[in-house]
């Protein structure tokens, strides 16, 4: 996967040519957006964002990992992740873009393909051994 990441300066660019705010400002309210968010999700609320996704936490239990180089059982701790889940929205707008603007065309079945496979064959001189 290839491609530009987005950063907290970029958010802040496009905030100030769409919104016009002045530069420290529209970093101050992505900041400030960020920190809410992470705040939310510190405190064990799930954040929705409409067209967008929802952010969450799950709770993982504890359980038994294995050490890859000794083969040695040991206990993994239980912890909290953080999981996102895109909306249908987004799910769809993403596939969107990966789709071609036009369709390929199909490939010749084997059959048509012989013919002219058989026809280069003729054309062909024969080899001398």
């Amino acid at each position: 996967m290839a491609g530009k990441t987005l950063t907290r300066a970029d958010l802040a660019e496009a905030v100030v040519r769409k919104v016009g705010l002045p530069r420290n400002e529209s970093q101050d309210l992505v900041e400030l957006i960020l920190a809410e968010i992470a705040t939310s999700l510190a405190d064990g609320e799930q954040v929705k964002l409409s067209s967008f996704g929802s952010f969450g936490i799950r709770q993982k239990g504890e359980r038994v990992g294995r050490n890859p180089k000794t083969g040695k059982e040991v206990p993994i701790t239980p912890r909290r992740v953080l999981v996102f889940r895109p909306s249908n929205v987004m799910k769809d707008r993403i596939n969107k873009g990966n789709k071609r603007d036009k369709p390929a065309a199909p490939a010749p079945s084997a059959t048509e393909a012989k013919p002219e496979r058989r026809a280069a064959r003729k054309a062909t001189p024969a080899r001398q051994a």
